[in-house]
């Protein structure tokens, strides 16, 4: 392959990059993709997928296209489909259009697709190339990636801190932390999400919604597509100790709790206010996580968890190895250390049994910093 042709299948698969990213709040369950497609030189079609159920970015691209898809080149951020799911194949569909080359940024680790189709394009006739800017595309889509290899979320943990590393006051009081800026950015990770989680203890505090604000949030240039689906609701309640009267069992879609108690009355109870009661119980009364984030995969398809939680939860999700990725939003403020910390860690006792992180991430967001960073499990 000429090196001319190397840096054209870059900027077309960027291209098709940047398309994917404009469903990035809406393709949820499915993964974000974006296509393009080129005919001597020329972009002829393009396209991305919009909403779960509805064509995928391939045949958004050869409707774009129409006749000049013969003997032209498609550019997709995932190996297309090849098996009927919610849409048909589009593999067939590719076939059909007579593309005599398909560039491909990755495999789709989807047991149903997985390398099939592109062996079935192959088979066809049709020119595969694969692995144009994988570590990009790889990024676009890590809780779909997530679910499908470990049968897990991508679980991401929001926290506001002081510049000491506090997370409130003693008291409790913790708004606002950060600047409104900051919390306008939480809100598209929040849209971003599958799932939003919280402590029964937060709910207990503090009443929250854990809806999508559209009104806080910045970008407004993909919210005339569709309107933003509000993410699932998820509660870890030890002990069912709920309100019936919280006001995120008022609105509509799902509230998840779960529990380790076996108290059937408390679970009738806030099932007939609105919340679906899941019991796990695990080790030393305390909810299974891991079992937990199974249910989240397999049942409800929950490709990225948003936790906005306090240090108790925050620790035993961290200490369970379930924590994927931090985003620290850090206020520039002193609290002292009476304040409360971001984790509760009572085993660090000795600087060698410290939980490193691989900071990927730092940048300003008004007068606060974001901090992107991936905890190390193992060394």
């Amino acid at each position: 392959m000429s090196h001319l042709t190397l840096r054209s299948d870059h900027n077309y698969m960027a291209r098709a990059l940047r398309l994917a990213e404009k469903g990035l709040w809406s393709t949820d369950p499915n993964p974000r993709v974006g296509c393009v497609i080129v005919r001597d030189g020329e972009i002829v079609g393009e396209g991305w997928h919009q909403v779960a159920g509805e064509p995928h970015a391939e045949i958004y691209a050869l409707r774009m296209a129409k006749e000049k898809s013969a003997g032209a080149t498609c550019y997709v951020t995932l190996e297309p489909c090849c098996h009927h799911g919610r849409t048909p194949p589009c593999t067939d569909a590719l076939i059909k259009a007579g593309i005599t080359r398909v560039v491909v940024a990755m495999t789709d680790p989807n047991p149903l697709v997985s390398s099939k189709g592109i062996e079935q394009l192959l088979k066809a006739g049709i020119i595969v190339d694969t692995g144009v800017l994988s570590h990009e595309a790889e990024q676009l889509n890590p809780g779909f990636f997530k679910r499908m290899r470990y049968n897990r979320p991508y679980i991401r943990c929001k926290l506001a801190m002081s510049l000491d590393g506090r997370t409130a006051m003693a008291s409790g009081e913790s708004q606002w932390i950060t600047s409104q800026d900051a919390r306008r950015d939480v809100q598209c990770l929040r849209a971003r999400s599958s799932a939003i989680m919280t402590g029964a203890g937060t709910v207990l505090a503090d009443d929250p919604l854990l809806t999508v604000r559209e009104a806080e949030l910045p970008c407004h240039l993909y919210l005339k597509l569709t309107p933003i689906k509000q993410p699932l609701r998820v509660i870890i309640d030890t002990h069912l100790s709920m309100p019936i009267n919280a006001r995120m069992l008022s609105l509509p879609g799902k509230t998840l709790i779960f529990t380790a108690s076996p108290n059937e009355t408390l679970k009738v109870i806030l099932e007939k206010a609105g919340a679906q009661v899941i019991p796990l119980p695990g080790r030393e009364r305390e909810v299974d996580l891991k079992a937990m984030c199974r249910v989240l995969a397999e049942k409800y398809e929950v490709n990225e968890l948003l936790m906005e939680t306090g240090a108790t939860l925050g620790g035993s999700m961290l200490r369970a190895g379930l924590i994927d990725e931090l985003v620290i939003y850090m206020a520039p403020m002193l609290l002292g250390n009476k304040a409360r910390g971001l984790f509760n860690l009572p085993e660090i006792e000795q600087l060698d049994q410290n939980i490193s992180l691989d900071i990927k991430d730092i940048r300003a967001v008004g007068c606060d910093w974001r901090i992107v960073a991936h905890p190390i499990y193992s060394r």
